[in-house]
């Protein structure tokens, strides 16, 4: 019997990669990637020669059946996405679903991820939280929304640049421009930067400053 390991990758600083992790890629048969080309610069700068086969949102339905039939026959595979851990908000839950239904071995290293940075990074209560990585486009949003508003754990979003803005002015409308709030962008990176205050004042500043990067909205919960 083969086995699944899910390995994280950093979300910037390649100086994150933990020595585990490059030992487990090296040694696998094969690097399930999201993005061969996005893995393929991680894996030149380790000196990674793990041959890696294509595997994201759009194939891992078709394929999830053949790997884990290649597990059960003794290969191991490595599950890597294009930054962070596997299956947070990321592919990597069908497959591992599959994986232990047949009895395969999962193995979930750890390492990066967004949304634990930028929650310690805001100040706000972290005993207690609830992470709701991207929000529904259209369907289902504003049901979410509504959800959210009697929500009382600090809560975790991640969002794109082009939808930051939108998505802090409904934040105002449904939990108030009063609510502590923190965006983090470009965590580990060069730029990083933590925007911490009122939804009001941190919309205020992302419209004065369009944003750029990978961001994660921390709001805290209604008290």
């Amino acid at each position: 019997m083969g086995k699944l390991y899910l390995v994280p990758t950093p979300i910037g600083n390649l100086e994150d990669m933990t020595f585990r992790a490059i030992k487990v890629l090296k040694e696998v048969d094969l690097i399930l990637a999201e993005d061969t080309r996005t893995s393929g610069k991680l894996l030149q700068h380790y000196e990674i020669l793990t041959p890696m086969q294509s595997h994201h949102m759009h194939n891992e339905h078709k394929t999830v059946n053949a790997l884990v039939e290649r597990m059960k026959s003794g290969e191991i595979f490595a599950l890597v996405s294009d930054a962070g851990t596997p299956a947070i908000s990321d592919p990597g839950f069908l497959l591992t679903r599959a994986c232990i239904e047949n009895d395969v071995e999962v193995e979930c290293l750890p390492g990066a991820t967004a949304f634990v940075p930028a929650l310690v990074n805001s100040g706000l209560p972290n005993d207690r939280f609830v992470f709701e990585g991207f929000l529904p486009i259209k369907k289902g949003r504003q049901t979410r929304l509504m959800a959210l508003k009697e929500e009382t754990r600090t809560m975790v979003f991640y969002e794109s640049p082009h939808k930051l803005l939108k998505t802090l002015t409904q934040f105002t409308e449904y939990f108030g421009e009063n609510r502590p709030a923190s965006v983090s962008r470009e965590l580990t990176k060069l730029y990083e930067e933590n925007i911490r205050g009122t939804l009001s004042g941190v919309l205020q500043h992302f419209t004065e400053n369009p944003p750029k990067g990978e961001l994660v909205i921390v709001v805290a919960g209604k008290k």
